[in-house]
């Protein structure tokens, strides 16, 4: 027997739906009503949610030298970080209209790393902040066969600033120990890779 959440999407009504804010990002405002756990709606709740697209995660793995590929790069919502706000992370990017998963996790390859991809492998999906935002991750682990590692590299026209990085799995794992993994998407697949390494490294050393 599997277990089911309580609530399906029909439990929840849309009373309103408005753009309270539009710039880099955007905020809607809904009012809205749910099904309660002890019968009946709730009172309708104001809430603003932040719309930022879903995006789509990889960690570049290199087999032959049991390293993955990690990326160095200012983040403004980490200025508040006494030590700094320069994080490192897995490749990421906003999934575009019309693309799919491989198609992103490619191309933000190409364009943050110089890094070429050959085989793609699901980790997890999931809502980083669901009381506040929209946007769902969806995560992968790929197979590098090339990387400009020790480059500066980012995307034409976005005030990309992004240094390369080839790190040792047993670096990389240490660092997540220390907790001086930050970044959430990091975080994930890294424990992904803490308890798949292994098996991952047999399978695409063949």
């Amino acid at each position: 027997m599997s277990f089911e959440l309580t609530f399906a999407s029909d439990a929840v009504q849309v009373l309103e739906d408005s753009v309270a804010f539009k710039g880099y990002f955007s905020m809607r405002r809904l009012v809205l009503r749910h099904r309660l756990f002890g019968g009946g709606w709730s009172e309708p709740l104001t809430r603003e949610v932040f719309e930022r697209g879903d995006a789509v995660g990889v960690l570049p793995y290199e087999p032959e030298t049991d390293s993955v590929i990690l990326i160095e790069q200012f983040r403004p919502g980490a200025l508040r970080d006494p030590a700094t706000p320069w994080m490192l992370e897995l490749i990421a990017g906003v999934v575009e209209e019309g693309e799919s998963d491989a198609e992103v996790a490619h191309r933000e390859a190409a364009e943050e790393a110089a890094c070429e991809l050959v085989e793609l492998l699901p980790i997890a999906s999931y809502y980083p902040s669901a009381g506040a935002c929209s946007e769902h991750v969806r995560l992968f682990c790929g197979r590098v066969s090339s990387a400009g590692v020790g480059g500066v590299h980012g995307a034409p026209g976005e005030d990309e600033d992004i240094l390369v990085h080839r790190v040792p799995r047993s670096e990389a794992l240490a660092l997540l120990a220390r907790d001086r993994i930050p970044n959430g998407h990091t975080l994930i697949a890294l424990q992904w890779l803490q308890l798949q390494g292994d098996t991952l490294r047999q399978r695409w050393s063949r």
